[in-house]
């Protein structure tokens, strides 16, 4: 059974150590997404492994019409919705054999700041979790790999304790509105 203090992995690791297109693959995954290591490149596919395992067992499940696949089936399909990795209207379990890791890594916190503009970069986006200046509905979140469910992506902030939550902090980012005095000037040609 193991200690409870100490937990199990929650990933595999290549089964192939040094093959030159998956290390380029992953480097490229890495900088993209500003992650630590390649470990949570592994993690993400680890959760995509294990939705699409459940998918070819139902696949196989729902050619025998057995009823409870369709219960299943329905279920994965609405975990995938509440995640924000496919839409619940239109999934099929093609779609759900069709995801890649990337998909995965979209649905993270630090990715999901950064597009939001909260951060200038994904490393910053990473910083600004881990120092608990973010915070999704007033609840301050430290985990920089923590899977944003779809109905939460609309509350990310700063946090309210944070001195990033005043407007006027050097390290926010500044969003330039066009005021109509700009817009005017631009058109007449000053």
């Amino acid at each position: 059974m193991g200690d409870p203090r100490k937990n199990r992995k929650t990933y595999e690791t290549p089964k192939h150590p040094w093959e030159s297109e998956r290390i380029k693959e992953e480097w490229e995954l890495k900088k993209r997404y500003g992650l630590k290591n390649k470990k949570e490149i592994w993690k993400a596919k680890s959760i995509l492994r294990n939705f699409r395992s459940q998918a070819r067992y139902l696949q196989a499940k729902l050619r025998y019409g057995d009823p409870q696949a369709e219960k299943q089936q329905k279920q994965l399909f609405g975990r995938l919705a509440r995640l924000g990795i496919l839409n619940e209207e239109n999934a099929t379990l093609d779609a759900v054999l069709s995801l890649s890791e990337e998909d995965i890594l979209k649905r993270r916190l630090q990715t999901i700041v950064y597009l939001k503009g909260l951060a200038r970069t994904p490393k910053q986006a990473r910083q600004f979790i881990v120092h608990g200046h973010i915070a999704i509905n007033g609840r301050k979140i430290t985990i920089p790999g923590y899977m944003v469910r779809k109905d939460e992506e609309q509350f990310i902030e700063y946090n309210e304790r944070s001195p990033l939550s005043d407007e006027m902090h050097p390290m926010r980012t500044q969003v330039i509105e066009a005021s109509p005095v700009n817009e005017e000037k631009e058109e007449s040609g000053e």
